[in-house]
């Protein structure tokens, strides 16, 4: 199960907790409104294909990926987004709830620059009502995440 995946990487960080919802929060907007925050606060985490070879990258909800400038940042020639069976494949998430923490394949994960501007962004714990409050600087730790300025 997604969210017990979730759990079981988080159980090593006492300071982390998911936050369960009765209703979906799958989009930025819904998950904002939940938990009265600005959609900039929501970690939307996303699956590219760089190439021939999924990536991950976790922005503000109210931010959209410059593909052009993922693609030089991660040093590819062609970006796209992945389709939900791949996201589903590789993540063990469907989106809505992908996490960027208990990823099944190891993933290259970057986080971009933009989730700084909060002390605390939401991100998702492998289902659609679910998140998982954090700092910015603990994701890309937990991640092993590489920071990226790639967003508009």
């Amino acid at each position: 199960m997604p969210l017990q995946r979730v759990k079981k990487v988080l159980e090593q960080y006492e300071d982390l907790k998911i936050v369960l919802f009765d209703d979906s929060t799958h989009t930025a907007e819904l998950a904002a409104q939940t938990l009265g925050v600005t959609v900039g606060q929501i970690a939307k985490t996303l699956v590219f294909m760089a190439d021939d070879s999924a990536i991950v990258i976790v922005t503000c909800g109210d931010k959209r990926v410059n593909t052009r400038q993922l693609a030089k940042a991660v040093g590819c020639k062609k970006i796209r987004f992945a389709d939900s069976l791949t996201v589903e494949a590789v993540t063990g998430f469907v989106p809505g709830g992908v996490s960027p923490v208990g990823l099944l394949e190891e993933l290259p994960v970057y986080v971009d620059q933009s989730l700084y501007e909060y002390d605390i962004v939401y991100a998702a714990a492998g289902t659609a009502n679910s998140a998982l409050p954090i700092r910015p600087a603990r994701l890309k730790q937990i991640t092993g995440a590489q920071i990226v300025d790639v967003c508009k």
